[in-house]
């Protein structure tokens, strides 16, 4: 089969799943079929052999069966085929932060640009690491199959509205946010 993105959307659909909240990832797992040339930007865009990827629909389907592997790379997984993407920086976005209740009891939604909302909690997790060679701060949160949703700037400086100080085990100031009942270093305190 070719491996257009038409094509890939159309054996998910017809794997009965489709409509039925996520697709089981979980369970498919395919032999690689290759690379197909789909770059994701930094910038959160989906790239088809030089072009954005036209339909909005494709795009959201195609963040359901993305995954990371052991390998660190991505892929596109469907019941019978797998085709390996690139991936510029994280593959979602982060774009709006709600905030529901307030300090230790306050819980953190984020809503990624294919428009899921997540609760920053045990099952998706918030991290604050560095760009390699940089200081310039890459928060993510944790979306599902090893992969993240990296806070967009707005984002992180509606984050930065809610910080509180904490401590590490041995007393050292730290800077975070409380999520769901667990509190999420971003930063060194004072």
């Amino acid at each position: 089969m070719a491996h257009k993105p038409e094509n890939i959307a159309k054996q998910v659909e017809q794997s009965g799943d489709s409509g039925k909240g996520l697709p089981p990832l979980d369970k498919w797992n395919p032999e690689l079929s290759g690379d197909i040339d789909i770059r994701i930007t930094r910038d959160g865009q989906w790239i088809y052999e030089g072009e954005p990827l036209a339909r909005e629909a494709i795009v959201r389907l195609f963040s359901t069966i993305l995954r990371r592997e052991d390998d660190g790379q991505y892929y596109l997984v469907t019941p019978v085929e797998k085709w390996r993407v690139q991936v510029e920086d994280a593959p979602l976005l982060a774009h709006t932060l709600q905030v529901k209740g307030q300090g230790a009891d306050q819980t953190l939604y984020l809503t990624t640009n294919v428009g899921e909302t997540l609760a920053v909690g045990n099952e998706h997790p918030l991290s604050v690491g560095r760009y390699p060679g940089s200081d310039e701060p890459r928060p993510v949160v944790v979306v599902r199959h090893g992969l993240e949703a990296r806070l967009v700037t707005a984002a992180y400086y509606d984050l930065a509205e809610h910080v509180s100080e904490g401590q590490t085990d041995d007393g050292s100031p730290i800077l975070g946010v409380w999520s769901g009942g667990n509190f999420y270093e971003i930063g060194q305190g004072s």
